[in-house]
């Protein structure tokens, strides 16, 4: 696996295992997570009229947000789909794209939220980012089959079939899933694919 996926993999899991040892007692205490989630969750008030808890939060929290998660297979679901999408993505944009499409995906999704949610927890999760890699693998399949003549069927497919995932996700979670995050995300992701519109890998 390419260097900068053992490095997003691992800055994704080193906090969920910190946190899930002060869960189980192993150091530290159970509001470890509680803490984690204060200080480096996306809070869309930080946007408006509340109180950070340091100076840099609400600037922050757009990249921190995407490196904690809620649990143990949050984290594991997330990380199987890094993997798998972070090499497709980077065989066509080598590390360097990748790093640049996983990063304003994920600050794309921050702004998707803090756009367009309206509740008063946080947001945590790499989604957002992961949402992105599958808008740039969209998007560079726009490019290849409107340059090769082909019809665009299997894209459309492919968004209609995102659409109805985020949908029975939102349905099996009650309502509990941060949508906005993944819009924000696909969205940043294809637009930077279609702007890259590269086919050779640069790193």
């Amino acid at each position: 696996m390419p260097l900068v996926l053992w490095v997003m993999v691992g800055l994704c899991a080193l906090p969920e295992a910190v946190l899930q040892g002060a869960d189980l007692g192993l150091w530290g205490a159970p509001h470890w997570r509680s803490l984690a989630y204060g200080w480096f969750g996306f809070w869309p008030g930080l946007l408006q009229d509340w109180r950070p808890n340091y100076r840099l939060q609400p600037a922050a929290m757009f990249a921190t947000y995407g490196f904690l998660h809620v649990g143990l297979w949050h984290l594991i679901v997330n990380l199987v789909t890094l993997w798998s999408l972070g090499q497709a993505v980077i065989v066509r944009a080598g590390q360097r794209g990748f790093l640049w499409i996983y990063m304003a995906s994920l600050l794309g999704g921050a702004l998707g939220f803090g756009l367009l949610s309206h509740t008063t927890t946080p947001m945590v999760g790499a989604s957002g980012a992961l949402f992105g890699l599958m808008g740039a693998v969209l998007g560079w399949s726009l490019l290849d089959r409107r340059r090769g003549g082909l019809t665009l069927g299997p894209v459309a497919l492919g968004a209609a079939g995102l659409m109805a995932l985020n949908l029975a996700l939102w349905v099996v979670s009650g309502d509990q899933l941060a949508w906005q995050t993944h819009l924000g995300g696909f969205l940043a992701g294809a637009v930077g694919a279609l702007w890259q519109g590269r086919r050779v890998p640069s790193a």
